[in-house]
């Protein structure tokens, strides 16, 4: 089961796990989009089980209706990945409240709300297998990012929490680092990005979605706690709060006077 499977990461992940022979179960806002995402990854793999529902994660009982249907379709996920989100950049100061909160109900809550509405049958199953998607920003704060890299922050912070609770249950709690990624999310996000922000990145050559889903793919596979698709993110995992005094000066290096 896929959280924002039309497009981007979480379409691609279902390409290259319906290629593995996995039923796939995408969720995403738009049905239209759906329609097209279950065409495209039956295109790729003929034959391959696809269902969708349509359902804002940011809504909790739209989402657990949504979640029933795919349930009712195809039996309670083994592979739960949470893929929707958004980024909205821009300037702390210039930010309206509202955009903090969009940003945390969608990137925060939208995982919490889909992970509460399936861990009930994989503990009662005694097994499962959770992928909550962060982002590198978790591990690093970067100018403009105020309102999202909190949001993936907490999203970091669930899986941590989660996975000792779970882990008696035989479920296995991962959480994926994504770096910036070529998607259609990913360009509607440069379109707002402050001069200092773009200005980083473009230093940062974007990954391919398909590049990260099958990062994630081989986590899931591997089992593994913490799933990177750049050796940049891999080197933060492991020793970001290190690093973290020499990077800060690297990227204040792009800060206009006065700033």
């Amino acid at each position: 089961m896929i959280t924002g499977g039309s497009r981007g990461i979480g379409l691609a992940l279902a390409e290259t796990c319906a290629a593995a022979g996995a039923r796939i179960s995408l969720l995403a806002r738009s049905a239209e989009g759906l329609v097209a995402a279950a065409t495209q990854v039956q295109r790729a793999v003929p034959g391959a089980p696809v269902r969708t529902a349509a359902a804002d994660v940011a809504d909790p009982e739209a989402l657990g209706d949504a979640v029933a249907t795919l349930t009712a379709a195809l039996g309670p996920p083994d592979v739960l990945v949470t893929s929707a989100g958004y980024a909205r950049p821009g300037r702390f100061a210039d930010l309206d409240l509202a955009e903090f909160r969009a940003q945390m109900e969608v990137d925060y809550f939208g995982t919490l709300h889909t992970v509460r509405a399936v861990v009930p049958a994989m503990v009662e199953r005694r097994r499962g297998h959770l992928v909550l998607v962060s982002s590198t920003v978790a591990f690093v704060g970067v100018y403009g990012y105020s309102a999202y890299a909190p949001a993936k922050h907490a999203v970091r912070g669930l899986a941590e929490t989660l996975r000792p609770e779970l882990k008696p249950h035989g479920i296995v709690v991962a959480c994926a680092y994504p770096p910036d990624t070529d998607t259609p999310g990913y360009a509607e996000e440069n379109l707002h990005k402050p001069e200092v922000t773009r200005r980083i990145s473009a230093t940062i050559r974007p990954r391919s979605a398909p590049v990260v889903a099958a990062a994630i793919r081989r986590g899931i596979e591997r089992e593994r706690r913490v799933i990177t698709a750049d050796p940049g993110t891999a080197f933060l995992a492991r020793a970001g709060a290190l690093v973290a005094p020499v990077l800060h000066r690297s990227l204040d290096r792009h800060l206009p006077p006065g700033d």
